[in-house]
């Protein structure tokens, strides 16, 4: 992508997930050889956009060497990724409100698309959409997504006043539009959700090596 597609978009890098299919605690600070989830992630999200925010509870120093900013919930209860949809739209609003796009990060999802943002803002010009989703080999994938921060005050009367938990239920209200990606030679939004993806990921990171940040 060329440097000025992602100069008004804040990455918002979810982390808020509970991981109890991994047996607990951060699935981003798992390693993948000698890196974590979170350097891929963080790598790849970085020449995307204006600046990054991690979205994550909890005490924020276990992300310390990181030297990013740390925005918990604004939705108590685990209310899943549309929390952290809102928790980045307000952080947007609040530290950088030249940037009229939020973009969120899966961050166990360590090879996602390098051209996520450009697409999907191409995607949303095209189309005339309010906003955009990541998918791949027929898949949609909505916690990759590009949002308009002029939205914020409507996700969060959605949430806390209907509670809407659902990331589908509150996108239908708007015109959404699919930024898809081919899933040759792998498909970039393989995530690791359990042991044996996290072993395959390894494997897959070792294979690529420092192409990687490349693909």
């Amino acid at each position: 992508m060329t440097g000025d597609r992602g100069e008004g978009v804040v990455g918002v890098l979810l982390a808020g997930g509970l991981a109890r299919r991994m047996g607990g605690g951060d699935k981003c600070l798992r390693l993948l050889g000698p890196r974590t989830i979170l350097d891929y992630a963080v790598e790849r999200a970085r020449g995307q956009t204006a600046t990054l925010v991690l979205n994550a509870n909890g005490d924020p120093t276990r992300f310390g060497a990181y030297a990013l900013p740390v925005a918990a919930d604004v939705i108590e209860g685990a209310a899943g990724p549309l929390a952290g949809v809102l928790t980045g739209m307000e952080w947007a609003r609040a530290n950088r409100p030249d940037c009229p796009w939020i973009a969120t990060f899966a961050t166990d999802t360590p090879f996602f698309p390098l051209d996520f943002v450009s697409r999907s803002l191409e995607r949303i010009e095209e189309h005339g959409a309010d906003m955009a989703r990541a998918a791949s080999g027929g898949r949609a994938h909505p916690v990759f997504g590009l949002w308009p921060v002029r939205l914020r005050d409507d996700l969060d009367a959605a949430m806390r006043a209907e509670g809407v938990r659902k990331v589908d239920i509150w996108t239908a209200r708007y015109r959404l539009v699919d930024a898809e990606f081919t899933t040759e030679p792998f498909d970039p939004f393989f995530n690791a959700n359990r042991p044996e993806d996290l072993e395959e990921a390894a494997r897959l990171a070792a294979k690529l090596g420092d192409s990687a940040g490349a693909l």
